[in-house]
């Protein structure tokens, strides 16, 4: 299945609030990237379906996308494993985050599609920790 759009990614369960973004022109990850809480609180008024925590989901796949470069699916997986945030990412080790993966993939008893080395965890760590320092 090839990716056309940022959005194309995301699971059945988050069909409503892809919906909604396509209706609503929202398909780019800048975009997305850019609401706000009350921007994303709003939307959740104007669709009932969508839910808060989907939507904040989605924006922060979108901004581990466009502030780290980090693919939706990889993003995807980090918030599985509990990292929701450049910040909660600049706070892990490397080490840290491979154990948490592991886990996950053994929980689920699947291997991940995504090929996330020790050395690619350093760069992504390396790069928040960078952002956190800017802001």
């Amino acid at each position: 299945m090839e990716i056309k759009r940022f959005l194309d990614f995301l699971p059945t369960n988050f069909r409503h609030e892809k919906s909604f973004f396509i209706q609503h022109n929202l398909t780019d990850f800048e975009k997305i990237s850019n609401l706000s809480d009350s921007d994303i609180n709003e939307i959740q008024r104007k669709s009932q379906l969508c839910t808060l925590n989907n939507l904040k989901k989605i924006r922060a796949i979108a901004i581990f996308k466009k502030e780290i470069s980090i693919s939706p699916p990889e993003a995807y997986l980090l918030l599985h494993c509990g990292i929701g945030s450049i910040k909660s990412l600049s706070l892990s080790t490397p080490y840290e985050l491979e154990v948490k993966i592991g886990r996950l993939e053994r929980i689920l008893r699947v291997k991940t599609e995504t090929e996330i080395t020790f050395i690619l965890l350093k760069k992504w760590i390396e790069r928040a920790k960078q952002i956190c320092k800017s802001i």
